[in-house]
């Protein structure tokens, strides 16, 4: 997703344009209206009832982040990149060395969410999953009797905290990240 962004950032190529309106666009849908053809297709493949198939269309949803990463990279002065292509750098040597050190704060901000999303999905593990022993953590929270108060306020720490855990480990580089390439070494 990271080296999409930068791509779509930094150089010009015909498909450019076409391509960031076509995910704009699908990216104005909300992700239930596909439920039923979502269900159809995993039917066809047969995954449903299989944790493959959930975390298949978890993984094609993931680029669709790509354009907050690409708005990032926009404001990342392109006098960086071509300092440091006078100084002989390719534009791999750019990516890696100096752009992608400045990007932490933005990898941290795609990464929150791209963990969050999954990890306390209920509509699509529902939908997919039908067998008791796969249903994820929403899941099953959602299929408690509501005299059960005591394992749903336990099952819902147990989707807070990893989440707390994640976000206290990486924000640290949302602030570090900001001047890390910038600096001529």
């Amino acid at each position: 997703m990271i080296l999409t962004a930068y791509t779509m950032s930094r150089f010009t190529f015909a498909a450019r344009k076409p391509m960031m309106k076509i995910t704009m666009v699908l990216g104005m849908f909300p992700s239930f209206m596909g439920m039923i053809a979502v269900y159809l297709l995993m039917t066809q493949f047969n995954l449903i009832n299989h944790l493959w198939g959930l975390i298949l269309i978890y993984a094609a949803g993931a680029p669709m982040g790509y354009l907050t990463q690409k708005g990032f990279f926009d404001t990342i002065p392109k006098a960086i990149d071509e300092a440091a292509r006078i100084d002989g750098a390719t534009n791999f040597q750019v990516f890696t060395r100096i752009n992608l050190p400045l990007s932490k704060p933005i990898i941290v901000y795609t990464a929150l969410p791209s963990f969050t999303w999954p990890w306390s999905d209920f509509i699509l593990p529902k939908l997919l999953l039908k067998e008791k022993d796969l249903y994820t953590v929403a899941v099953g929270l959602m299929s408690l009797d509501e005299t059960e108060f005591a394992r749903f306020a336990a099952g819902s720490v147990f989707i807070a905290v990893p989440i707390v855990i994640l976000y206290f480990f990486l924000v640290k580089n949302m602030v570090n990240g900001m001047a890390q390439g910038a600096v001529k070494g």
